[in-house]
């Protein structure tokens, strides 16, 4: 771990080890941090906030480390997506992707720190009445094991820009990349305890962020439950919060889609990184005189999809990141079976060729489903898609909202004036016409209803980590006189 400038172990001596989930084989040994290594990094990051002149450093030197540090993750991108594959088992190809997704982000935010961040205002009164921005403070940031890197830089890039101090804890499956990134970060000579690094389980770790008074904000990654969770914790401590939770997104296509384009994001809204993404298109609904033609398609190429170990260079989709993950993913897709969808493909774990070692799962398909079943309502986070079917866009509509969740969703159409009123009436904070999963840094991620709250990536993103300040000035230095017997 990295506290206050220096590496340390955990006080008690705990130790986890570290599995490659192509393999189950062991990668790594790290120390397993508690409360105690939590409450020092909060120390250190409040210090360093307080008394440490952190805040005070101007904006272009705040830029200039995150810029720094983007060049040298740069320059090792490809030692890091191998890590990245290795700990998380997705494609090396999307770790690649993911790694410069990450320098981008530091790029990004080096480049909103130098902006402006205020207002002045016409006012009466000979006032002159301005808005400064200031940063929240100690902020606590929490990383889902499903893109461990670049969720953090995400996190890490406007927490600096704005000048916030932070304590980072990875997901306890996948802390390699972030270790390795807090190795440049050492390197690159941040000041002591304006970025610590903290392992460990979500609890103690991560329930001492969100509880401990002397953190301004925490910012979470992950499931629901465990959101609400955070919520509560923080909510004794009146703290910020920003939460990016799940979601059952519906992908909507229509019979005036373009079919080959429409099969093709059906196929990459789910099965792109296993599955396990927020935003998945879990749900597709199809139109119901489309069905016959498009699902043995879809079907057929979700056969062909080339499954195995992410460093080969072949391989389509992965592993799933734990043996817990991939019975989670069984136990969903036998309640599937028990509810009475029919399964059109896939639904077992793969052993063949070398695959037994590892947490494979096959690209499954369920059709035959109603609103009310679970594998409908819940997030699955793996490879498993349910098909619905409508008539017309009102009920297309009724489908698409009908779950509790609001992060992301599509419509695949031809018709543009159809494509504007669906997706307006989406439900949803993250929307797509006629593609599936393109994202950028300079453009808000965050979802609807219980999906979270609040926003990450563009000048949004950098608004969590701000205050705002109302600041008047008299121009006409004089009392009052309010009061009679001044």
């Amino acid at each position: 771990m990295y506290i206050n400038g220096y590496w340390v172990l955990s006080s008690d001596g705990q130790t986890r080890t570290v599995l490659n989930p192509a393999t189950s084989e062991v990668i790594a040994i790290v120390t397993e941090g508690s409360a105690v290594e939590a409450k020092q990094a909060i120390r250190a990051a409040r210090h360093a906030f307080d008394r440490g002149g952190w805040p005070e450093t101007p904006a272009r030197e705040r830029a200039n480390l995150l810029g720094k540090l983007a060049d040298r993750l740069e320059e090792r991108a490809e030692e890091f997506a191998r890590l990245e594959t290795l700990n998380n088992g997705k494609p090396l190809r999307e770790a690649q992707y993911d790694i410069q997704d990450a320098v981008n982000q530091l790029r990004y935010y080096a480049g909103l720190a130098t902006k402006p961040h205020g207002q002045t205002y016409e006012v009466p009164d000979s006032i002159q009445a301005m808005v400064v921005r200031e940063p929240v403070g100690v902020v606590g940031q929490i990383i889902p094991w499903n893109y461990p890197l670049v969720m953090a830089t995400q996190k890490i890039a406007p927490a600096m820009a704005a000048g916030c101090t932070v304590i980072i804890k990875p997901a306890e499956q996948t802390p390699l990349t972030l270790i390795r990134l807090f190795e440049i970060i050492d390197e690159i000579g941040f000041p002591p305890g304006v970025l610590n690094l903290v392992l460990g389980a979500g609890d103690p770790v991560g329930s001492e962020l969100a509880a401990n008074p002397l953190v301004d904000k925490v910012a979470f990654t992950g499931g629901t439950e465990t959101g609400i969770k955070i919520m509560k914790s923080a909510a004794e401590t009146i703290k910020k919060v920003g939460l990016e939770l799940g979601g059952k997104s519906p992908n909507i296509v229509f019979a005036d889609a373009d079919f080959e384009t429409a099969v093709d994001y059906a196929l990459f809204g789910i099965f792109a990184n296993q599955g396990q993404v927020c935003s998945a298109g879990s749900r597709l609904l199809l139109e119901a005189s489309l069905y016959d033609r498009f699902v043995p398609e879809l079907v057929r190429r979700a056969g062909q999809i080339r499954i195995g170990p992410g460093l080969d260079a072949d391989t389509e989709m992965g592993p799933l990141i734990s043996e817990r993950q991939m019975n989670r993913v069984l136990d969903y897709i036998e309640i599937g079976r028990k509810e009475g969808a029919a399964l059109l493909c896939g639904g077992e774990r793969l052993t063949a060729g070398g695959l037994g070692r590892g947490y494979f799962v096959a690209p499954t398909i369920f059709t035959d489903t109603r609103p009310d079943m679970r594998i409908v309502q819940e997030e699955i986070f793996g490879p498993v898609l349910v098909i619905q079917t409508f008539r017309t866009e009102e009920e297309a509509l009724e489908l698409a909202n009908g779950t509790k969740y609001g992060l992301a969703g599509a419509v695949f159409t031809q018709n543009v004036a159809k494509a504007h009123r669906v997706i307006r009436k989406l439900r949803a904070g993250i929307t797509w016409i006629n593609t599936y999963h393109p994202t950028f840094n300079e453009a808000p991620w965050g979802g609807y209803k219980q999906s979270g709250n609040g926003r990450e990536l563009g000048t949004f993103g950098l608004e969590e980590y701000l205050e705002v300040k109302q600041i008047n000035i008299s121009l006409d230095v004089k009392p009052s006189g309010w009061f009679s017997n001044g």
